[in-house]
C-alpha cells in the first residue's frame, strides 16, 4: 500500500472535573458570573479584546484571544463547504494509572449535551444540518470537526457550540453509565482484527513506562471502574481555551468568523490552574523483543517495530522516507524482497510521528500456506542490513515524490487539510506541517541513511518474543527540539491559488455540462471550472458482455480488471506507479463481471499525459505472468480472511439467501470457499481471453470535472477512445425482483470478541417510483444520520449495547430489485438484547410512523448531504457519468430533490406501512454465540453456589 504522512491515525477521545459538585452537575460557574447562570457562562466583560494576529504562512493565518486559545483561519471559497475543527492538547499520553481510556469515554460523553443543549440536541443539530462530524483521540491529541454546507448560519451554530461544550459539558453520571457497554462493545470490536491487535500487544511490548505503549482506547479494567469524578477533574483541567487550538477552514467571511469566534471564545475566562509537562521516558532499549498471539484466523503476520526520534525532529521526516523506501507497494524493498518472491501476501509500513519518541511499523501480510519463519528472515534481513545495502537517489527521487504529492493532495482539500492540521499541532505547533514538507524537500540519501543505521538495529527492535543478546547495542533517541526556534520567522512557500467559488446547485451543474459521444459511441461528459491546486477529476465506465457470454467468467472478469495497473505499454507495474507519482496523479480501477469502473485525479496541465497514461493501462496491459501469481495470492489470502469475519460472514449469509441464480450466471453469490476455490484453478490464459474478448468504449461513459481546457480534451479523448471497441456484444444484464422466503440465519464465528447484525428486506422498487422519496427520509429516520437515528438512538444511547448501527436503501434505475438494509455491531452474549431492540423499533416505526420533526430533519440532512456531495468532484464525475448511460441529466436531480422537499408525512407513514413488514426481513446474527453462552451458564452457576453458601 502507498504511505502518507498526512494519513490520520483512527483515534478515539476526552476529559476533566469537578472534586466538590455533585456528580451529575455541570462546571460550576466562574466567579463574577450572574446568579444562577449555567456553568461555564463566562462573567459579564465591558468588551472581548480583539484577537492578536501572531503569524501567517501559505494562506493560513493565526491569531490569539486574550484567553490563550489559538485559531488558524484558512479560508477557501472553491467549495461551498466549512469545516470547524478544534483541538485539545491531551490525550492517552495525558492519562494516569488506572486511567488508561478516560481521555476517549470522555469523547463519549461530550456529544451528550450542556444546559444550553440538553439531552440529544448536539446531535439531532448535526443530522438536522446535514453535517459530517467526527470526535477523535489520539496519544497527545483529541480533536472535534464538523463540515457542512457554507452558511453564516452553520458556522455560527457550529462554534457557539464548541464555545459551549468546551466548558459546559454536562460529564454526568448518568450518561456514563449508559456508555460503558457501547465502549466495550467499540473495544470488542477492534479485538476482532489481528493486526490491530498484534500493533497494540507489540506497542505494549516496547515501552515499559510510557503511555505510547497503552492503546488510546484503555484497558477494560480501566474504562469499567473509573470514576465520574475523575472523569469531571479530567475535562475541566485539559478542556479549557488556553490547552486548544480552533481550526476554521473552506468556505467564510475571515472577518465576520474571527468576530464571531471572539464572541463566543472570548468570554471564557483563563483558567488559574497551570498544567505540567509530562516527563515520563522510556530508557533506551537494550535488547530485541518478540512476541507472539495466538487466536483464530488465517492470515499470517509478520512486523517489525523500531522506536524513532520525537515527530518535531528532523530525524522524522527521514524516518517518513525511509518507511515510503521499504513500505511501499510495488516499489518498495519489501515488496520486491517478500510479495515477488511469494513469501508474503502483501507489506506496508507506518511512521507513527508523535509529540515524543515515537515509533515505526513494518508489516507482512501472510496466507496459511507462506512460511512465518522464512518471511520473519527476509523482513529483518531488509530492513537491518541498510549499511550493506545503502540507499540509492533513485529510491529517494521516488520516496520524495509520494510523500510531497500527499502534501499537494492534503492542501488541496480544505476538509483533510484542517484536520491533517491537528496532528502536528499535537507535536507542539501548526507549522510543522509545513517545515516536515520541507525537510522532506532537502533530505539527502546521507541522511535517510544515517536514521536508517541508527534506528533500524536488533536492539532497537521489537518482533514477537524477547532474545537476549550478549551485545546489546542501542539506538540514539533524542529528546524533542524547541519547537518554537525551529518555527520562529517561518514564512513557508507561496499559498496554493484558490479556485472558483462554484453553485453546486443542480441547475448550474447542468448549465456547465457538455455531453457528446464520441466516433464509436462512447459517451462523454465535460464541466470545466477552477478549483484549488487545479485539480482535475474523471470517471469511466466500460460496459461489456451479456448473461449469455458472460456466464462462468466471473473470477475472469474480477482478476482482468485487477491485472490492468499491474503493467501497462511500456511501463512495468514499478514503472506505472512512478509515472502516476510523478503527474500527480491518484488511480483506481475496480472491476466486476459486467462492467469496469476507472476513476482518477490530477492536475490541470497534468491531465493530457495522464489520459494517455489510462489509455494504455485500459488499452495496452501487459498482464505479466508473476503479478498475476501475486494477484491470486492477495485474493485468496483476503478471501480467507473474510471467511472468520462476522461481519463478512452475516453479509455473505444474507447475500447468497435467496439467490437461486445457477452457478456461473453473473448474478449468482459464490461463497467464500467457492471464490477461494476460482481463484486457486484461475488461469492467466482465460483472463487475457476475457480482457480480449470484453474489452472496449462504445459502450461506456466518461466524465471529466475540474480544471481543464474543455477543446483540448474533447479532441484527445477523441484520439484515444474514439476507435476501441470490444469484440463481444453488449446487453444489460437484468436484475428483476424475486420473491425472498424470510429467514433467521444464526452462525458461529469462534474466538471474535465482537458479532454482528446484517438484515435485508425485499423491495419491489425502481428509482422513478413515486414511493422512493418517503421511503429514503423513512430508512433516514430509522438508522440514517450517523449518531442520531432510532437504532442508535435505542441500541446505543439507551440500550447501550452497540458502537454502530443504521440502516439504508438500495434501489436501482433500471431494474426493480430494491431492498432495505440493517446492521449493528454488540457482544455475542447481548444478542437477546439486540435481537428485541430491532424488533421493537420496527414494530413501532410501522405501528406509529415517524413525526413532523423527525420528517424535517430527515429532509434538512438529507439534502444538505447531497449539496456535499456534488461539491466533491469525483463524486460528481461519478454521477455525471451515470446519468449518461441512464439517459439523465441533472434535471432529474433537481426533480428528485424537489419531490423530496414536496414529501409529506402522511405519504412517508403510508409507504412505511405499504413496503416494510417484518416478517419478511432476511436476518444474519455472526459471532461467538456458543462461547457467550458458556461463560453466561458458568457465571450462573457460580452466582447459585454464591447464594447456596450465604443461606447456609
Amino acid at each position: 500500500m502507498r504511505f502518507t504522512p498526512l494519513s490520520l491515525a483512527l483515534a478515539l477521545s476526552l476529559g476533566f472535573a469537578l472534586p466538590t459538585a455533585a456528580a451529575d452537575a455541570p462546571a460550576a460557574a466562574p466567579a463574577g458570573a450572574p446568579a444562577g447562570a449555567p456553568a461555564g457562562t463566562p462573567a459579564p466583560q465591558a468588551q472581548v479584546a480583539a484577537p492578536t494576529k501572531l503569524s501567517s504562512v501559505e494562506g493560513i493565518t493565526e491569531y490569539r484571544l486574550a484567553n490563550g486559545l489559538r485559531v488558524l483561519l484558512a479560508p477557501d471559497a472553491s467549495k461551498p463547504t466549512t469545516t470547524v475543527n478544534i483541538t485539545y492538547l491531551v490525550g492517552s499520553r495525558h492519562e494516569n494509572y488506572g486511567e488508561t481510556g478516560m481521555a476517549h469515554l470522555l469523547e463519549h460523553l461530550v456529544f451528550k449535551g450542556t444546559p444550553s443543549l440538553p439531552g440529544k440536541s448536539i446531535v439531532e443539530n448535526f443530522a438536522k444540518r446535514g453535517m459530517r462530524y467526527n470526535g477523535t483521540t489520539w496519544y497527545d491529541r483529541t480533536n472535534y470537526y464538523e463540515t457542512f454546507a457554507a452558511s453564516e448560519d452553520n458556522l455560527d451554530w457550529a462554534l457557539k457550540m464548541e464555545a459551549d461544550r468546551m466548558v459546559n459539558s454536562f460529564i454526568a453520571r448518568s450518561d456514563l453509565e449508559s456508555e460503558f457497554s457501547v465502549v466495550r462493545n467499540e473495544m470488542e470490536s477492534g479485538e476482532n482484527n489481528p493486526t490491530r491487535i498484534l500493533m497494540q500487544q507489540m506497542a505494549a511490548s516496547a515501552y515499559q513506562w510510557h503511555n505510547y505503549g497503552k492503546s488510546t482506547i484503555g484497558a477494560r479494567t480501566d474504562v469499567e471502574n473509573v470514576k465520574i469524578e475523575n472523569l469531571q477533574a479530567f475535562y475541566r483541567n485539559y478542556y479549557q481555551p488556553d490547552n486548544a487550538t480552533l481550526t476554521v477552514t473552506g468556505k467564510f467571511d475571515e472577518a465576520k468568523t474571527l468576530a464571531k469566534i471572539a464572541q463566543h471564545f472570548g468570554g471564557i475566562a483563563k483558567p488559574a490552574r497551570k498544567l505540567q509537562d509530562t516527563y515520563t521516558l522510556d530508557p533506551q532499549q537494550d535488547g530485541a523483543r518478540e512476541l507472539t498471539i495466538t487466536r483464530v484466523g488465517d492470515t499470517q503476520i509478520v512486523a517489525a517495530l523500531y522506536h524513532m526520534a520525537p515527530g518535531a525532529h528532523p530525524d522524522a521526516a527521514a524516518m517518513g522516507l525511509l518507511a515510503q523506501i521499504m513500505g511501499d507497494t510495488p516499489t518498495g524493498r519489501l515488496h520486491k524482497a517478500l510479495v515477488e518472491k511469494k513469501k508474503a501476501a502483501g507489506v506496508w509500513a507506518y511512521p507513527f510521528s508523535l509529540k515524543e519518541p515515537g515509533y515505526t511499523l513494518f508489516v507482512a501480510d501472510l496466507n496459511k500456506t507462506q512460511s512465518r519463519d522464512e518471511a520473519r528472515k527476509a523482513i529483518l534481513a531488509e530492513l537491518e542490513n541498510v549499511a550493506k545495502q545503502p540507499i540509492t537517489e533513485a529510491e529517494l527521487k521516488r520516496a520524495k515524490t509520494a510523500l510531497l504529492n500527499g502534501y499537494e493532495k492534503a492542501m488541496s482539500d480544505p476538509v483533510a487539510f484542517g484536520v491533517a492540521l491537528s496532528e502536528e499541532i499535537a507535536k507542539g505547533d501548526w507549522r510543522l506541517f509545513f517545515l516536515q514538507r520541507d525537510q522532506i524537500e532537502a533530505a539527502t540519501v546521507a541522511d535517510v541513511q544515517r536514521v536508517a543505521e541508527n534506528y533500524l538495529r536488533e536492539s532497537n527492535r521489537t518482533l514477537g518474543q524477547f532474545v537476549p543478546t550478549d551485545k546489546p547495542q542501542r539506538a540514539a533517541i533524542p529528546g524533542a527540539p524547541d519547537v518554537q526556534k525551529l518555527v520562529e520567522g517561518y514564512k513557508g512557500k507561496a499559498a496554493m491559488a484558490e479556485g472558483e467559488s462554484f453553485d453546486p446547485s443542480p441547475a448550474n451543474i447542468e448549465s456547465r455540462t457538455t455531453r457528446l459521444a464520441l466516433a464509436n459511441g462512447m459517451q462523454v461528459a465535460l464541466l470545466p471550472k477552477k478549483t484549488r491546486g487545479n485539480t482535475v477529476n474523471g470517471s469511466i465506465t466500460l460496459r461489456m458482455g451479456d448473461e449469455k457470454s458472460l456466464f462462468g467468467q466471473s473470477t475472469n472478469a474480477e482478476l482482468a480488471g485487477a491485472m490492468l495497473q499491474r503493467g501497462a505499454g511500456k511501463l512495468s507495474r514499478q514503472e506505472l506507479a512512478d509515472k502516476l507519482e510523478e503527474l500527480k496523479a491518484k488511480l483506481s480501477i475496480s472491476a466486476s463481471a459486467t462492467q469496469v469502473r476507472v476513476g482518477f485525479e490530477t492536475r490541470r496541465d497534468k491531465l493530457p499525459e495522464l489520459l494517455t497514461v489510462i489509455r494504455d493501462v485500459l488499452r495496452s496491459p501487459t498482464f505479466p505472468a508473476a503479478e498475476f501469481e501475486s494477484l491470486r495470492t492477495e485474493s485468496i489470502t483476503g478471501l480467507e480472511e473474510q471467511m472468520r469475519q462476522p461481519d463478512a460472514v452475516a453479509q455473505k449469509a444474507v447475500e447468497k439467501h435467496g439467490n437461486n441464480y445457477p452457478k456461473g450466471d453473473v448474478r449468482a453469490s459464490m461463497s467464500f470457499d467457492e471464490a477461494i476455490a476460482s481463484y486457486k484453478t484461475a488461469k492467466l490464459a482465460d483472463a487475457k481471453a476475457f480482457y480480449s474478448r470484453f474489452y472496449g468504449a462504445q459502450n461506456g461513459q466518461l466524465a471529466l470535472v475540474g480544471d481543464f481546457d474543455k477543446a483540448e480534451a474533447e479532441a484527445q479523448l477523441k484520439q484515444l477512445f474514439g476507435d476501441w471497441k470490444a469484440k463481444a456484444a453488449y446487453q444489460r444484464v437484468e436484475m428483476p425482483f424475486v420473491v425472498t422466503k424470510p429467514a433467521a440465519l444464526t452462525l458461529e464465528t469462534p474466538d471474535k470478541a465482537n458479532a454482528a447484525y446484517i438484515a435485508s428486506l425485499p423491495l419491489k422498487l425502481a428509482d422513478t417510483s413515486p414511493d422512493l422519496q418517503p421511503l429514503q427520509l423513512a430508512t433516514r429516520v430509522l438508522g440514517g444520520g450517523a449518531l442520531k437515528n432510532r437504532l442508535m438512538d435505542r441500541l446505543r444511547q439507551k440500550e447501550g449495547i452497540s458502537y454502530g448501527a443504521g440502516s439504508w436503501l438500495s434501489v436501482p434505475s433500471l431494474d426493480d430489485d430494491a431492498s432495505l438494509g440493517m446492521y449493528a455491531i454488540y457482544a455475542p452474549q447481548n444478542l437477546d438484547k439486540l435481537k428485541n431492540g430491532v424488533a421493537e423499533e420496527i414494530a413501532k416505526l410501522v405501528k406509529e410512523g415517524v413525526t413532523e420533526q423527525e420528517l424535517s430533519d430527515a429532509k434538512s440532512g438529507l439534502l444538505q448531504e447531497a449539496t456535499i456531495g456534488r461539491t466533491q468532484d469525483a463524486r460528481l464525475a461519478g454521477a455525471l457519468a451515470s446519468q449518461l448511460y441512464l439517459k439523465r441529466t441533472m434535471a432529474f436531480t433537481a426533480d428528485a430533490e424537489a419531490k423530496l422537499k414536496a414529501t409529506t408525512l402522511e405519504q412517508v407513514n403510508a409507504a412505511i406501512k405499504r413496503y416494510v413488514d417484518p416478517e419478511k426481513l432476511v436476518q444474519a446474527w455472526a459471532g461467538d454465540f456458543a462461547n457467550a453462552a458458556k461463560k453466561a451458564a458458568e457465571a450462573k452457576k457460580a452466582e447459585d453456589q454464591k447464594k447456596t453458601a450465604s443461606a447456609q
